[in-house]
């Protein structure tokens, strides 16, 4: 059984009508970089719960989840309307295998999102342990309109840290925009105009692939790179090259 603790809100800072970030404070157990935790409200006389990734890196004690408010749903419009003081109840012991210990060396490490997904390779990176093991590293954020790229300003902030090892490449599907590439991320890698825009092939013999957010994209990306670069699912007993996490 899940341990629930309490915590208390810190911030709620709104990026969109219907994207903000969550901080809270919260007496949890340590987790990896990539993990989730499950966040929740009592809400009719029952608690409604949902799983969301951490964004901070696992030193950081102001715990960030970054959501989307859907809605007619029960919980995110109240997660929404939480004010600074307020509680809620959080699982003390974190979850998931979508983390760095999972993913085999390899030259280029690709790190493609859509929408909310980019959280857990935020934590990653602003982590920045067990990182010397890829030679370059490629964080793509896709969603529908620039305004949607919430954290944009803090990945940039990381490629600056990174001094050349981590290339940043935003996607837009609804609109152009100028530094991001327009489309769908399978699209654009099966065109050539994703490798050629950061400069790095993506091919089974020097590169893994992480892919988190809409299952949709990551159905069809791994399709894509499975019948036209051979790639495989990596598994703990037969390792490959792409490493997923679907995001609801």
């Amino acid at each position: 059984m899940a341990e629930w603790v309490t915590g208390k809100v810190k911030k709620v800072e709104f990026w969109t009508d219907a994207l903000f970030s969550l901080t809270v404070h919260a007496p949890i157990h340590p987790f990896t970089a990539g993990q989730f935790a499950k966040l929740g409200l009592e809400i009719d006389g029952e608690r409604v719960q949902r799983a969301y990734s951490y964004v901070n890196a696992p030193d950081n004690p102001d715990l960030e989840f970054y959501l989307v408010t859907v809605p007619d749903g029960k919980l995110s419009p109240r997660l929404a309307a939480l004010k600074p003081g307020d509680e809620i109840q959080i699982v003390s012991e974190a979850a998931g295998f979508f983390v760095l210990d999972e993913v085999p060396a390899c030259d280029t490490l690709w790190m493609l999102a859509t929408g909310t997904a980019i959280g857990p390779y935020l934590s990653i990176l602003q982590y920045g342990q067990d990182l010397e093991r890829f030679k370059n590293i490629v964080l793509v954020h896709a969603a529908r309109y620039a305004a949607d790229l919430s954290y944009l300003p803090l990945m940039l902030e990381l490629q600056k840290r990174y001094e050349g090892k981590l290339k940043i490449q935003t996607v837009v599907s609804r609109e152009t925009v100028e530094g991001s590439l327009t489309g769908r991320v399978p699209a654009l890698i099966e065109n050539g105009e994703l490798e050629a825009a950061v400069g790095l092939s993506m091919a089974a013999e020097t590169c893994h692939v992480m892919l988190c957010g809409n299952p949709q994209m990551v159905r069809d990306t791994q399709e894509l790179l499975k019948t036209t670069r051979q790639m495989t699912k990596h598994l703990r007993r037969r390792p490959g090259h792409m490493t997923a996490e679907h995001y609801w």
